[in-house]
């Protein structure tokens, strides 16, 4: 029997390549997010891609937090970030860590390069470093302060550290190339004066490393062999390169770049989001119209069906969007088989049998899922007075209207066929009651008298339905314009985008349902329990995803 061949994505190929070559003898990754926002669908690919290539090698995965920027950075955001990685099922373990940890190494690097002549201190305005840093055809030119000798900037260095100078008055930048093609080898900024309170150091420091110094600096510290990041880094990596160098790290990482995971019509940045929240458009960073993985958890979504997702999306160096539909598809995919089929009326309207009997309910045995077994089975109360769904019943129908209307006979989902003689109508002229017979030799397919009928309509028990407030999600944004405006910037949003139901009913399986169970309502789609405001006394669902899509899988 021939054995499968397993293709390897270009990373895994980098990384078997050095273990054979024996530059690393052990895999370390790691997953480094600045907490200045909440996380996102894209980084769920980074998280999976770097936990997954640990595992898949028997190395270590790494949790850092790369907090050298305290101006955005908050508690809250650090905690939502673990959250979110542990509940995507990545595990850090013992390896645990902040940037802000490595400070004092950070200052002694930068030390040792200005020791080496590798670095200065320099006082040029940020408008004047502008000027002299050239563009992409024309070359930089040096600053006057790059010529001060070794001790002049050690002094300087120490009084920005000691306070002694204004922020934004002095810079450390590295000493390279101001001629260099690549404009990040052009002298950067590698510290900078900002007296802020830092969440884990407090008043410690008022400098500061800049992300492309310490970001390198981190890595080599932690051992990190594989730095594994998305590609508006790859014209950083001749930096991070010259940082290990110049700082004398042993064996240091090396950084591999692929693509990032784009997502068609939805809003992913943290300034808009930002501004969604505060002006009130949605209720957090964790609003389920959202992408972040908050808003997908609360939302309904599955670590599974991310996971998928992120699977079918691949790894490559390519950039491409992905459309949304493919990530709704891998939600269906997850839950078809995992959830029971339960009976939702989301617009109700009260249909009575006429001719059944009063004050009787009977208990029908109903399959929770038809394609899963193993799910068991659940009793459903059934008596006189129902619930459907509105349109699910027509005074005038058209052609291949197949559900009730005056004279036609229906299926009731598990039950018994239906027979509309009637209804009734308010003052409106807006339909209240629809009232039948039902024939009692056609319980659940029982004594069937092969009679046939071409409907099948869900319903609840009238007395004993549960009562619910059902949210129904749209794109946050209007498709058609896409995501922003493009004469100002500002988003396209759609106003439709939430639609509340707060008079829905639903069978009273769900009366022991708790906060995230998720379900499929017959019909109506993909729902859980929303987790934020949802209570046992009443209750709050969400819907995941409908039951349809055009999207297919490309063979």
């Amino acid at each position: 029997m021939a054995e499968e061949v397993v293709s390897k994505n270009f990373i895994e190929q980098e990384i078997e390549k050095d273990l054979k070559e024996g530059v690393y003898d052990h895999v370390c990754t790691r997953f480094p997010p600045e907490p200045n926002g909440y996380l996102h669908i894209g980084h769920a690919k980074s998280i999976l891609l770097n936990y997954g290539l640990a595992q898949e090698y028997n190395g270590t995965f790494h949790m850092r937090f790369d907090d050298t920027n305290p101006t955005k950075e908050r508690m809250e955001f650090v905690d939502s970030i673990k959250k979110d990685i542990q509940w995507l099922g990545a595990d850090w373990g013992e390896h645990l860590y902040f940037a802000s940890d490595y400070f004092d190494a950070m200052y002694e690097c930068a030390i040792k390069l200005i020791k080496k002549g590798k670095a200065y201190v320099c006082d040029l305005s940020a408008e004047q470093m502008r000027e002299y840093r050239g563009t992409l055809t024309e070359p930089g030119k040096n600053s006057p302060y790059r010529e001060r000798s070794i001790e002049e900037n050690l002094t300087l260095f120490e009084e920005m550290r000691q306070g002694k100078v204004e922020d934004g008055a002095r810079v450390l930048r590295a000493k390279i190339d101001m001629a260099s093609p690549n404009i990040n080898m052009r002298d950067p900024i590698i510290y900078r004066v900002a007296r802020m309170t830092h969440h884990n150091t407090g008043d410690k420091w008022c400098i500061y490393p800049m992300y492309d110094f310490a970001h390198p600096i981190e890595d080599a510290i932690e051992k990190i062999t594989h730095s594994i990041c998305t590609l508006e880094f790859e014209d950083h990596r001749p930096l991070y390169d010259w940082v290990v160098k110049e700082c004398e790290f042993e064996n240091p990482p090396r950084q591999i770049e692929f693509s990032k995971l784009y997502l068609t019509n939805v809003v992913t940045g943290k300034r808009y989001i930002k501004k969604l929240v505060e002006d009130g458009i949605v209720d957090g960073w964790d609003d389920p119209r959202l992408v972040s993985i908050a808003a997908l958890r609360r939302r309904g979504f599955t670590p599974e069906s991310i996971k998928m997702f992120v699977e079918l999306c691949g790894i490559s160096k390519a950039q491409s969007s992905v459309d949304y539909a493919m990530l709704e598809y891998c939600i269906r995919e997850d839950l078809k088989m995992k959830k029971p089929r339960m009976m939702a009326v989301l617009d109700p309207i009260k249909l009575i049998i006429d001719n059944y009997p009063e004050g009787q309910v009977e208990y029908l045995d109903v399959v929770n899922n038809m394609e899963n077994e193993a799910l068991g089975s659940r009793k459903v109360p059934f008596e006189r007075e129902l619930y459907i769904e509105r349109d699910d019943f027509m005074e005038e129908p058209p052609k291949k209207y197949f559900r009730l209307f005056p004279g036609n006979e229906v299926r009731l989902m598990h039950a018994y066929f239906v027979k509309c003689e009637s209804f009734v109508k308010d003052e409106t002229g807006k339909v209240t009651e629809i009232h039948c017979t039902y024939d009692p030799e056609t319980k659940q397919g029982i004594g069937f008298t092969g009679r046939k009928v071409k409907g099948t309509i869900h319903w609840v028990p009238k007395n004993e339905a549960v009562k619910a407030e059902v949210r129904l999600y749209e794109n946050l944004v209007d498709e058609e314009k896409g995501v922003y405006n493009k004469e100002d910037g500002s988003l396209n949003l759609n106003p439709n985008s939430l639609e509340i139901r707060k008079n829905c009913y639903l069978e009273p399986s769900f009366e022991e349902a708790q906060p995230g169970d998720s379900f499929q309502f017959v019909r109506n789609g993909y729902f859980c329990i929303d987790e934020k405001d949802s209570t046992k006394d009443a209750l709050v669902f969400n819907r995941i995803v409908s039951l349809k899509s055009s999207f297919r899988l490309p063979k």
